[in-house]
């Protein structure tokens, strides 16, 4: 088994001024004149996490974390629900990224990331190819729409009895196509016992999906402490009722402008909330990645998908930049 990389902590940190009133923090660990890597966090709003630091050699990377528009450290924070999500798409995290890309003053770094973290990833890549070294993606997501429909309708074949209580939290809904609209509604509602009940019923939902899965925390999402709980449900439903500001299929049509970048994809073949299927959709589109099935893990992931993730991490921290 391999073993995570030790603790490190921050030797640099601040927060970026996006220019509209968000404040985005960010930080950097590990060796200043090592290769850059950028940690892209799931959610979408979940922030940054301790534990992403340790996927890399300190000695051999210059790991850079931050944490998206209005989570984890960031301000103005959604767990306020007098905060606004407007100013929070697709399209500005991406132009977040490329300012703290200019701050730092790097030309080029590796992207890792899961979950939606792949999702901003590949719609990131694909805006800025140039700029991107490599890609590491554990559990590969697109949030396309079909996605979206499978994880807050199509999947409660295997919970009926769960979706029928998440069903049951926002009535007005209609149908299934309703629901995440309808939390995003709730979870921003003017009544506190509204929006508690929202942000409750969300991630019980949640939990129920990754339920069969064997690896981690049994209650991921309600374990959360309350604030970022609640953000993340204000922003995770605000992006799933847009699509996230991306044109359906969008990623993979343009796949092709990843080409020249090495990849590697892994995926649980257990994931009930992400079908590997997206994961090999991917693949066949991206001729460079690899694609490695873990047939341990789940969404969640598991210690093989963690060792395979170190050891590909490993390797391209000892290969140079790539040519632009």
């Amino acid at each position: 088994m391999t073993e995570l990389h030790p603790p490190i902590e921050p030797y640099e940190q601040g927060l970026l001024d996006t220019g509209d009133g968000n404040l985005l923090y960010w930080e950097t660990c590990g060796n200043p004149a090592g290769k850059p890597a950028l940690v892209v966090h799931g959610g979408p709003g979940s922030g940054c996490s301790v534990r992403a630091r340790r996927y890399f050699d300190p000695a051999r990377y210059r790991v850079i974390l931050f944490d998206q528009r209005n989570c984890g450290r960031s301000t103005p924070h959604a767990g306020d629900p007098a905060t606004d999500l407007s100013r929070n798409t697709t399209p500005l995290l991406i132009s977040d990224m490329e300012q703290l890309r200019e701050h730092l003053g790097i030309e080029q770094w590796l992207l890792y990331g899961g979950s939606w973290g792949s999702t901003l990833i590949l719609a990131y890549a694909e805006a800025h190819p140039q700029r991107v070294s490599e890609i590491v993606i554990g559990g590969v997501t697109m949030t396309r729409r079909s996605e979206i429909a499978w994880l807050y309708g199509g999947v409660g074949r295997f919970f009926p009895e769960a979706l029928a209580r998440f069903r049951a939290g926002a009535p007005e809904s209609g149908d299934d196509a309703g629901l995440v609209p309808a939390y995003a509604r709730r979870a921003s509602d003017p009544d506190p016992e509204v929006r508690a009940k929202a942000v409750a019923d969300w991630c019980e939902w949640e939990d129920a999906v990754l339920s069969l899965e064997p690896h981690g925390s049994a209650r991921p999402f309600s374990d959360r402490p309350s604030a970022a709980r609640v953000a993340l449900v204000r922003i995770a439903s605000h992006y799933f009722s847009h699509g996230a500001w991306l044109a359906e299929g969008a990623l993979l049509r343009d796949a092709h402008r990843l080409k020249g970048i090495p990849g590697a994809l892994f995926h649980g073949r257990h994931d009930l909330s992400s079908p590997y299927t997206t994961a090999w959709e991917l693949a066949q589109a991206w001729p460079e990645a690899e694609l490695t099935v873990i047939e341990d893990a789940g969404h969640k992931g598991s210690a093989t998908l963690r060792d395979a993730e170190l050891r590909v991490l490993d390797r391209f921290g000892s290969s140079g930049s790539r040519p632009v």
